[in-house]
């Protein structure tokens, strides 16, 4: 059973229409995103707004979002952080704890973890048993995974694949749909990955078209664009004109 139904953008009280995220048009058109799937993907190009809704969700929820206080950043303006300010959330049965996963800031997570084993080794049995600056990349992400969704809770993910070979994406896309099925976990991520977007019973929203839409999996560009280039990839990389 998922924790949220719906999340509605209040457009009429937008601050402004002119600077980012407030000035995309699916910002400005789409009334609300149906949640009701226990699993739902964001999938689109870079710069299309996916990771800001899906920050301005978690922030709405009361989920905290881990964060490097030293990394620059990359917008200009506070505008995409305030975006949970024009947000609104439907639960389902009341607020649920949760998550907020991006992978560029994991492994610093990871070394807070080993830091806190220090004094309480007992911390381990968290998430997995083992060590997880002493694991892959890959390896230690899955750990996390595996432990962390257990929990009731709803979990926004930002590109997890990032760190994933192909058959730990496969793994990945296996467990998040077990949890989800368990009726105990929601999951809204944001994704390129062909695999993790074919999660049996998932909801896929396409951020290319003038409102978030619901879209097919063999709809979206990111299948179409993998099953070509598998099938014919000279016909991208010997010069050729590459076909879709």
């Amino acid at each position: 059973m998922p924790h949220l139904s719906r999340v509605r953008l209040c457009s009429e009280h937008y601050p402004t229409r002119d600077c980012y995220p407030f000035n995309l048009p699916l910002f400005q058109r789409t009334a609300s995103v149906d949640l009701s799937a226990p699993v739902t993907l964001f999938v689109g190009e870079n710069g299309t707004g996916k990771s800001t809704l899906l920050k301005a969700i978690a922030r709405r929820c009361g989920i905290h979002i881990w964060e490097n206080p030293g990394a620059a950043r990359l917008t200009p303006n506070r505008w995409a952080e305030q975006l949970y300010r024009w947000v609104e959330v439907s639960w389902v049965q009341g607020p649920v704890p949760g998550s907020f996963f991006a992978a560029e800031v994991f492994r610093e997570f990871a070394e807070l973890v080993e830091q806190w084993v220090l004094s309480d080794p007992g911390q381990l049995a968290y998430y997995g048993g083992k060590s997880l600056v002493s694991q892959s990349h890959g390896q230690s992400l899955l750990s996390y995974f595996r432990t962390r969704y257990r929990i009731k809770g709803l979990y926004l993910l930002d590109e997890p694949e990032t760190a994933l070979s192909p058959r730990s994406q496969i793994e990945f896309t296996r467990l998040v749909a077990a949890m989800a099925g368990a009726g105990h976990a929601q999951f809204i991520i944001c994704t390129h990955s062909p695999i993790l977007l074919a999660c049996p019973g998932a909801a896929l929203y396409s951020f290319d078209r003038p409102s978030i839409t619901p879209i097919a999996y063999t709809e979206t560009e990111h299948y179409q664009t993998y099953r070509a280039f598998l099938a014919d990839p000279a016909a991208y990389l010997d010069g050729g004109e590459a076909r879709s």
